[in-house]
């Protein structure tokens, strides 16, 4: 079941004298965060005055928030959106989505485990998949994802031979 409520951020610091607070954003692009008129924290839906990207982070202004003790208040939250203001572009999942996925071997169709984690290097995420005392790690390209799925749970890969590896965990 899809989340309504995404994790987008950490508010890790303050800027200024005037309650702007300092986001280390946890999505594709500062300028993806810096589009949400309204973000949530502890559940609560906070309006955003102004933000723009600044050294890869985001710097905003929330309504309600206008002194430096109020933003330090703030440090440390986690920061949310909700997936219903957003229209990704056709391919694209949040990996919060991808999370917990069934993976399948595009040619046997055999199970080969579920996304466990999702690594973030910088040319492209990498699938960590667990199941059956192996891992694989699987690079989210298309030479090695066939088939995308989120809605039946699934998606199908390519393997390469040495992709897998026998792992205690």
């Amino acid at each position: 079941m899809k989340r309504q409520f995404l994790e987008a951020g950490q508010i890790v610091n303050t800027h200024g004298i005037r309650g702007e607070i300092k986001i280390v954003p946890w999505c594709d692009s500062p300028e993806f965060l810096c589009q949400f008129g309204v973000l949530y924290l502890d559940g609560a839906p906070v309006k955003v005055r102004a933000a723009r990207p600044h050294k890869g982070n985001v710097l905003a202004a929330l309504e309600g928030v206008d002194t430096v003790e109020a933003a330090m208040a703030l440090k440390g939250k986690t920061v949310f959106i909700d997936r219903t203001g957003v229209k990704l572009p056709e391919g694209r999942h949040f990996l919060a989505d991808l999370m917990g996925l069934r993976v399948l071997d595009a040619g046997s169709g055999a199970e080969l485990g579920v996304i466990e984690d999702i690594m973030t290097p910088p040319a492209h995420e990498v699938y960590v998949v667990r199941g059956a005392g192996k891992e694989y790690l699987i690079p989210a390209v298309d030479e090695f994802l066939a088939e995308t799925n989120v809605e039946e749970g699934f998606i199908r890969v390519r393997l390469i031979e040495g992709m897998g590896s026998d792992v205690p965990y």
